[in-house]
């Protein structure tokens, strides 16, 4: 499928989107307000309350978002910093974007300190206008949105808010540079580390009628979309390339250069075809994983993503030009099915993707490590949407064995750990 450049750019002018979601509006007054035993500082959950007003405790104690601050003080943090030639972490914006709440100064209450890392306000918005009433038990949570609270709670709106760090925008973005100087490979998936986080609050009935539910399918879904979605956004942004290389060499997969000289990787069937041998690969571990969603529902849909995929990767070997035509076809593709979130899912559907992830893996179909790193968390979402994660833990602790290090990551040892799953599973 070929879309027409001019359509795809109108498809993606008008999108409904925001790259970096509106967290800084109103002012941001610091975790200490949220902390009192009268507010969400509660030493346990309270009961018959519609929230439980332990939050606060739950957040400093077991997140690692209340320590995303401190650890710009470690000596790693300080190495970096030093191999990049600029200043103290503490105290550079390059690092505190996305490990504090790094609101403008004139957003910052008198409470408000840095030092409490991604805090309250970080992921549910500045309170400045919704704290006055939001306890009340006439306040509905429409009128807290309205005042200025993130709606969380929306499935594409926690994909940008995550993803906004957890991959970047053009305006903060862990570039090849900060992980050459030391800094961690970026890596995420939104259902599996929504999941995996300390829960501050309980989807029960109350909840879902205040808020509605995310399914686990549709959240593993949302975020492979956006995940897909900021990509091929930044893979076309010239904000990106100061020293002139486009794209970003962030944007490929790290493990096309990055892996030991007698162990090549890039398997021609899988995620690498379309490339040039020794060529840089774009990251395209979460078109893959939606082609496999795609492959029961939407056949003829999986067949022409796979096609811009591979033209994809093309033109990232290619030149500007190319690379941009290439991303705006798929970004308009996206546009158009991004209503396959939403979609409903039976479980026949769901165990039939789990099965697909894992048989592609087994066919030796993965060459690239994020696309094995991307099939095993989504394993693992998938099953916790099927509410059978426990049962399958063994088979799942073997899977994510078997990508614990990118640098040792053997394609191989993948397959035949994917096939021994597959016969649990």
């Amino acid at each position: 499928m070929k879309l027409p450049l001019a359509i795809c750019a109108l498809l993606i002018t008008t999108t409904a989107f925001a790259q970096t979601p509106d967290i800084a509006r109103y002012q941001h007054l610091g975790a200490a307000t949220c902390a009192s035993s009268v507010c969400h500082g509660k030493i346990a959950a309270q009961p018959g309350r519609n929230v439980a007003l332990n939050e606060y405790g739950i957040w400093a104690k077991e997140d690692v978002h209340s320590r995303a601050y401190h650890a710009l003080e470690a000596p790693l943090s300080k190495r970096i910093a030093a191999n990049m030639g600029i200043g103290n972490p503490t105290t550079e914006k390059i690092c505190l974007d996305c490990h504090a709440d790094n609101v403008p100064k004139n957003r910052r209450g008198p409470r408000f300190q840095l030092s409490d890392g991604v805090g309250c306000e970080a992921c549910h918005g500045g309170s400045e206008k919704w704290i006055e009433g939001h306890a009340a038990a006439s306040r509905t949570h429409k009128e807290n949105l309205a005042q200025g609270m993130y709606p969380s709670e929306q499935p594409v709106q926690r994909a940008e808010l995550c993803l906004s760090c957890h991959l970047g925008t053009k305006d903060k973005f862990a570039t090849h540079m900060i992980m050459a100087a030391g800094h961690p490979r970026l890596a995420f998936e939104l259902e599996a580390y929504t999941t995996n986080q300390p829960a501050h609050f309980s989807v029960d009935a109350d909840y879902k009628q205040r808020k509605g539910a995310i399914t686990g399918m549709n959240l593993w879904l949302t975020g492979q979309i956006e995940s897909a979605r900021g990509l091929l956004l930044l893979a076309r942004s010239d904000v990106l390339h100061p020293v002139g290389i486009v794209p970003e060499f962030a944007l490929y997969d790290c493990h096309s250069c990055h892996h030991p000289m007698d162990r090549l990787r890039g398997n021609k069937q899988g995620p690498a075809a379309g490339s040039k041998t020794g060529g840089l690969r774009l990251q395209t571990q979460n078109l893959v994983m939606l082609q496999a969603a795609l492959e029961k529902v939407d056949p003829q849909a999986r067949g022409e993503l796979t096609t811009l995929t591979v033209a994809l990767i093309s033109a990232g070997q290619r030149d500007v030009a190319a690379l941009n035509a290439a991303a705006d076809a798929l970004l308009a593709w996206l546009k158009v099915r991004e209503p396959l979130s939403r979609r409903a899912f039976s479980r026949a559907e769901i165990l039939d993707v789990r099965k697909l992830l894992l048989r592609d893996a087994a066919a030796d179909k993965v060459g690239d490590y994020a696309v094995a790193e991307q099939i095993v968390l989504g394993v693992e979402s998938l099953s916790y949407a099927l509410g059978d994660r426990n049962a399958k833990k063994a088979a799942l602790d073997k899977l994510y064995a078997a990508v614990k290090d990118g640098t040792t990551f053997v394609p191989t040892q993948f397959a035949a750990a994917a096939k021994i799953a597959l016969t649990k599973f």
